[in-house]
Formats: C-alpha cells, structure tokens, sequence
C-alpha cells in the first residue's frame, strides 16, 4: 500500500538547516496497523505528514498504491489525500468559524457524496463518539478534550481506506483514550489501515508493529500480537 524509499527532509538553509528526516525505507501493508514511536523531535510527525501528503517539500520516492506520489503534482496529491486518508491532527485543526457538524461534513463535502448520505453519515459519527448535543457547538467553546474527539471524529467520518493518527490521545483521560484506541482497533479489524504516532505503550499495544524513530532515522522495527482485552 505504501512504500517510501530514501525519504529525505530538510527544514531551513545554511546555519539554520536541520535535518528532520534522513533516508528513511519504510513499507506500510494494507491493513496494518502500525505505529512509530520515538523521542520528541525525532521526525515523527514529519513523516506522518509525508504519508499524508500534507507536505511535498522532501527527496526520495513515494509509492501510494499504483500512485508514484514523488512524480505528482500538488493538486494530484490533494485529491488522493481526500480520496483516501484520515488525518488525526495534535492540535485539531478544526475550523472555527463551523460547527461540529459543520466540521464533520467538510471531508464528506469533497467527495460525491449526496447530501441524504451525508446527513446520515455525520449523524451516526456524531452519535458514535457521543457529540450529539455538541453538533451547534462552535470549537472556542469545546474543552481540549472534546476537540479531540471532535477532530477523530471527522477523521473517520468518510470512512478513509488509511487513516493517521498524531498522538490521538493525548488530551483525553485514560478512559477516554483507551476506548478510542479500541475504536482504532475495531476499524482495523473492518480493514482500515492505520499509522499513528505516540509516546504511549498502552497505544502501541493496540497495532501490529511498531517502529522506532531516532534522530530523523529508523532505529529498529517490532512486531507484536495485537492487544485483545
């Protein structure tokens, strides 16, 4: 499903370069659920962001499917990544101005999707993640944590054949973060495959491979029987 080859990235010029990520090989199978793990600053973030073809800057070669991604242009890119991936975001990203609901329709609104559809597809992930009386709700007056679920939510909303995940949990209470990582779970069972960064074992437990980033590189690669209880 993905295959990235000699991934290079580099942030600045000069003095200020920084070398975020450095030839990294990486194969990611359909289905999988795998998750990268490492100290901050090692490049995570920026190579879920490759794979979610959020950034374009980079060297090396990318393979999406049949898409040769690195040969691509901007807007080709876009398209697959509204056509195929989810994207948990750390900071939410979620659009102000809009509603709940309003948020969760957008990702639906990029696709041929007819409006009943839509209207059923956002009442269900509305109701499944418990947002129901939250849907008029603008996010400045949502708590973090109910961003969190707010920005999951239309992540999965479309139902993405990949869905990544930048530390999903991370402003939710234990609770909270345990039953999405079983929702995580769940749908990878259904056949989404999933790539999530996090700090946190208990996460990890929950894929089926995790590999560890260093200093822009990969380190070293586990597999692991998946977590059941």
């Amino acid at each position: 499903m993905i295959a990235l080859r000699g991934i290079h990235r580099v942030f600045g010029r000069g003095d200020e370069r920084t070398e975020a990520l450095r030839d990294i090989d990486l194969d990611v199978a359909e289905g999988e659920f795998l998750t990268v793990m490492g100290p901050s600053g090692c490049g995570k973030s920026t190579l879920l962001s490759i794979v979610g073809m959020l950034d374009g800057d980079w060297k090396g070669e990318y393979h999406f499917f049949d898409h040769a991604v690195h040969k691509l242009k901007p807007k080709h890119r876009i398209s697959l990544n509204r056509d195929y991936i989810g994207f948990v975001f750390q900071q939410y990203h979620l659009i102000d101005s809009l509603t709940v609901y309003e948020n969760l329709d957008i990702p639906l609104s990029y696709r041929k999707i007819s409006k009943p559809d839509r209207e059923r597809m956002v009442g269900e992930t509305l109701d499944r993640f418990d947002l129901v009386q939250k849907q008029k709700a603008y996010p400045s007056s949502l708590s973090g944590g109910v961003q969190q679920l707010v920005g999951i939510a239309r992540a999965i909303v479309a139902k993405p054949k990949i869905l990544l995940a930048d530390e999903p949990t991370g402003n939710l209470h234990s609770t909270q973060a345990r039953e999405i990582m079983e929702l995580f779970q769940e749908l990878n069972r259904g056949g989404t495959t999933i790539m999530q960064v996090t700090h946190s074992p208990d996460n990890a437990a929950f894929g089926t491979r995790t590999v560890e980033m260093l200093d822009g590189g990969m380190l070293a690669t586990e597999s692991r029987c998946r977590q059941t209880e």
